[in-house]
C-alpha cells in the first residue's frame, strides 16, 4: 500500500546564532511563536533558553524559562517541549547526569515564557532510560506522551520510540506505555560494541518523536543515528491511530547531512502564519561545535493530495 511520504522544502537557517539544540516550536493562541531548546552550557537557577518570534524569521531571547531541580536529580537537562492545555502551560523534559538516571518529568507555567516549575512528579519511573517526552493533542482533544526509551532485548537493541495517553491533569500517564517504533535500518545505528547498561551491544538509536495528523493519517517525525555526527538524521513513520500500530516509511531520510547541513535532527513541527507545515531542527555549524536552529517547509505528499 502506498503510504506516501514527506519533504523538506524551503529550508531557512539558522535563524538564531546561539546554541539551540532540540529544538521546540509552539505556536501560541494568538499567533506568536516561542522556541524552547536544549543548551549543554545552561548554569544558574534556570535552564532552557526560549526564543519569542511573531513570523518564525526574527527570533528574541526570552532568557532561561525552567527552575532548576535540586542537584540530586541530575545536572543535564534535555530536549524541552511545551503543550498548553487547562488554562496553563505544561513543560515535559527529561533530567539526568549525562546518559545515566533520565527520566521524563513535566513543570507547569502561567506564561510561555515561564518562569517553570517542576510538579514533583516522575512519569517513567520504571524506565531505565527515558528522554525526547513529545506532548500530542489528537483532534478529539486527547493528549499523548510520545517519548524515547531503552530497549535491550530485542534484535536492534538501543533506544527505541514509545507512547502513553497522558491524563486530563497533564502530570500523570493515564494508562501503559506502548511501543512505537523500533530501528530497522543501518544508518540508526548509534555505536558498534557499545559498553551501556553493564552490557555491550551494537547500539541503534531512536529519537526526538514528533507528530502530525494530515489527511486522516498520523505523521512521526524522529531522529536515529548519532547525534554527535554527520549521520545523523530524520526518518519517517505513518499510523491510523496515535497508539499505532506504526509504520516505517520506505523513503530517504527526511533530512540529512549535505550542503550546509551537518547531522541535522531532533525536529518539532509547526505551522507557519500562512497555514504550511513548518519542521524545526538542528544542524552543526561548520566547526562543529554548535547545534543551530534551523527551519523549512514540509509537504506532505499522501496519493498525490496533501489535507490541511
Amino acid at each position: 500500500m502506498n503510504t506516501g511520504s514527506l519533504r523538506v522544502t524551503d529550508h531557512w537557517g539558522p535563524v538564531w546564532g546561539g546554541y539551540f539544540a532540540d529544538p521546540f516550536v509552539l505556536r501560541l493562541s494568538g499567533g506568536d511563536y516561542v522556541a524552547y531548546g536544549t543548551h549543554p552550557g545552561s548554569d544558574g537557577d534556570r535552564v532552557f533558553e526560549a526564543l519569542v518570534s511573531p513570523d518564525l524569521k526574527q527570533w528574541e531571547s526570552a532568557g532561561a524559562v525552567l527552575e532548576r531541580l535540586p542537584d540530586r536529580f541530575g545536572e543535564d537537562y534535555w530536549a524541552p517541549e511545551v503543550a498548553e492545555a487547562q488554562g496553563a502551560f505544561w513543560m515535559f523534559y527529561s533530567v539526568g547526569r549525562g546518559i545515566e538516571g533520565h527520566h521524563l518529568r513535566v513543570a507547569r507555567a502561567e506564561s510561555a515564557t515561564g518562569p517553570f516549575r517542576d510538579v514533583g512528579v516522575d512519569l517513567t519511573p520504571d524506565e531505565v532510560f527515558a528522554i525526547d517526552a513529545h506532548p500530542f493533542r489528537d483532534s478529539d482533544g486527547r493528549w499523548f506522551l510520545f517519548f524515547a526509551h531503552d530497549v535491550l532485548d530485542h534484535e536492534r537493541p538501543g533506544t527505541h520510540l514509545a507512547v502513553a495517553p497522558l491524563d486530563a491533569g497533564m502530570t500523570a500517564l493515564a494508562g501503559p506505555a506502548v511501543p512505537v517504533l523500533a530501528p530497522n535500518a543501518d544508518w540508526q545505528l548509534y555505536e558498534r560494541d557499545r559498553l551501556i547498561h553493564g552490557r555491550r551491544f551494537d547500539w541503534h538509536t531512536l529519537e526526538g518523536p514528533a507528530v502530525l495528523y494530515r489527511g486522516g493519517r498520523y505523521w512521526l517525525t524522529y531522529s536515529g543515528g548519532a547525534w554527535t555526527g554527520p549521520g545523523y538524521a530524520v526518518g519517517v513513520a505513518v499510523a491510523d491511530h496515535p497508539l499505532g500500530p506504526w509504520s516505517h516509511v520506505e523513503q530517504p531520510p527526511l533530512l540529512r547531512s549535505g550542503g550546509d547541513l551537518r547531522g541535522p535532527g531532533h525536529n518539532s513541527l509547526t505551522v507557519a502564519p500562512d497555514g504550511t507545515d513548518v519542521i524545526a531542527f538542528h544542524s552543526w555549524n561548520e566547526e562543529e561545535t554548535a547545534r543551530r536552529l534551523h527551519l523549512g517547509t514540509l509537504t506532505i505528499d499522501e496519493d498525490g493530495e496533501e489535507t490541511p
